[in-house]
């Protein structure tokens, strides 16, 4: 269920490192083009995992047969951290149709939170295959309860769940509380600590402030 591209030697790790380095963190440009990068890679491995046919291809020297893609999956991301991720997705699987969620923690005044979702925009899920990003993956709330929303469009015949960044903790809730046989977990690295305010440690910090700005909380 769960595929952890960061064990493999290859440039994923670099990008990983960057995101992480508080010094280039400074460009939010940088950073963004980075959760790109990386979700460009996942696109390419979750690639190899779908269905292909046989397609004619008419050159101007003749026909060429080349296996092509049966369907493209719906992307999905959950804003707003999501979005760059989402664009790095759809840079590979270019024919998708998309699906945007709104989910964010409420905090109480013990410093306890729960998970609101306030938008939902998709198109139907039944029979798809369906990738689902978010560049964190602390506690697992927020994904697992992302998915569930998502099943009221349908019932896909796959899930890919894309975070970059995991903790232990987070992995062990999705696996918990997400079918197995129906839903792959990919990730870029898994870091063993979460804080008591379900912070990753090291982390990078907060993917969407770095990204996009700081924001009223």
């Amino acid at each position: 269920m769960v595929r952890n591209l960061g064990r493999q030697h290859s440039i994923l790790n670099q990008f990983i490192a960057e995101l992480r380095d508080e010094v280039i963190q400074q460009d939010s440009m940088r950073f963004r083009r980075n959760l790109e990068r990386i979700s460009e890679i996942f696109a390419y491995e979750i690639s190899k995992e779908m269905e292909y046919e046989e397609k004619e291809v008419s050159t101007a020297l003749g026909a060429a047969h080349v296996p092509m893609l049966k369907e493209h999956p719906v992307i999905a991301s959950i804003l707003r951290a999501g979005i760059p991720m989402h664009l790095g997705l759809l840079n590979y699987f270019d024919h998708s149709e998309n699906a945007f969620i709104s989910a964010y923690r409420k905090y109480k005044k013990d410093g306890r939170f729960t998970i609101q979702i306030e938008y939902l925009s998709s198109p139907s899920l039944e029979g798809r295959t369906l990738v689902l990003c978010d560049p964190m993956l602390a506690t697992g709330a927020s994904m697992v309860l992302t998915y569930r929303n998502l099943m009221e469009k349908g019932r896909p015949k796959h899930t890919h769940l894309v975070t970059i960044l995991a903790s232990v903790e987070g992995v062990e809730y999705v696996r918990r509380h997400l079918p197995a046989s129906e839903v792959t977990l990919w990730v870029g690295a898994v870091d063993e600590e979460l804080t008591a305010q379900a912070y990753i440690v090291p982390g990078l910090g907060d993917a969407g402030d770095l990204a996009f700005g700081s924001k009223d909380s």
